[in-house]
């Protein structure tokens, strides 16, 4: 590799999002699956606490001066703070409170995610009923206001967890959709019109900036079509995506990612209950990959320092109990992964 991860100490890592809504508890398993070293830990969302605890509500609950409010067709701008935009904040402290508690005294990789500018406009309506995204200058005052936020969030991440290296995750699961004109419309009749690329990543690196000159940052999405090129060329550090969704179209373009020394996160353990009896195999659950290193021709020795295992999406949906089996075997497919390359 031609550069270094800054990933270092990351074999494994959740996505986001946890089941239940008990923040205490959630902060609990995601601190204990990767303590000692065998993951980074992260700030967890619980969505099934209603609007506000979902990535959208918590992400806008973030906004410098730009507020949301929840319709029946989901969240819209606000002249001002509500009561949705205040219990978004309120969750967002609860959380943090959680997470600190837990991780007193530690020292190491600590995640936090945020919906992205792309996926942000294409589900936040304007006052008329359209996604932001149908309007160039309204994408451009809520990226603004966006990276507004991240930077003060980030640094309230860092006063509570000094010891802390902050990581920042981007969500962007309708990246792909943004730039081939494939978000529907209020009505669903329509699509928007594509974004030009380089706007795309203009405005994801002014966003990822937020994380600072030496911060560490990682773009996640789970949908398929990963643009893997744009995304280095915004700053990520890090992609995180769903293995399963990878085609043969891709490997090129996931090669010179690892030689240019991008982390991938690659989601290989199932994020429900449906496919608990595969979390016997560590070992198989990152065949996968090994096979893949094999094919691009890459160095097995690399592995353990180019890839971090993680659930292929968010466990909002998985049993409390499936979740914390989930994050510990990513962990143990991540030690499978790095005791055996090959």
């Amino acid at each position: 590799m031609s550069e270094k991860s800054k990933f270092s100490g990351c074999p494994a890592t959740g996505i986001g999002s946890m089941p239940g809504g008990d923040a205490r508890e959630a902060a609990k398993t995601v601190t204990g699956s990767f303590a000692d070293g065998q993951g980074m830990p992260y700030l967890a969302e619980l969505p099934a606490r209603g609007p506000g605890a979902d990535m959208i509500g918590r992400t806008i609950g973030m906004l410098v001066e730009m507020y949301g409010h929840v319709e029946p067709s989901g969240w819209r701008i606000s002249d001002r703070p509500g009561r949705d935009t205040r219990r978004a904040r309120s969750w967002l402290g609860e959380d943090l409170d959680a997470l600190e508690e837990f991780t007193q005294g530690y020292e190491g990789l600590l995640k936090v995610q945020a919906v992205g500018p792309w996926t942000l406009a294409g589900s936040l309506e304007l006052r008329g009923g359209e996604a932001m995204l149908a309007d160039p200058g309204a994408c451009r005052d809520l990226a603004g206001s966006l990276a507004e936020g991240l930077r003060a969030h980030l640094a309230e991440v860092r006063r509570r967890m000094p010891g802390a290296e902050v990581v920042l995750q981007l969500d962007e699961p309708s990246l792909t959709a943004v730039l081939l004109g494939r978000v529907r419309s209020a009505s669903g009749y329509r699509t928007y019109r594509a974004v030009d690329r380089q706007v795309v990543e203009a405005t994801l690196r002014d966003v990822l900036a937020a994380a600072g000159e030496d911060g560490t940052t990682l773009v996640h999405s789970c949908a398929p079509e990963v643009p893997f090129a744009l995304l280095r060329r915004a700053g990520a550090d890090g992609i995180a995506l769903d293995f399963s969704l990878l085609t043969e179209r891709e490997e090129e373009a996931i090669g010179e990612a690892v030689e240019g020394g991008t982390q991938l996160f690659l989601g290989v353990v199932p994020s429900t209950d449906a496919a608990s009896e595969g979390l016997s195999d560590p070992g198989g659950s990152v065949m996968g990959v090994r096979t893949l290193w094999s094919r691009l021709g890459l160095n097995p020795g690399t592995l353990a320092e180019s890839v971090a295992i993680t659930p292929s999406c968010g466990l909002a949906g998985a049993s409390p109990a499936y979740a914390r089996a989930a994050l510990a075997h990513s962990a143990r497919a991540a030690r499978s992964l790095a005791d055996n390359p090959e």
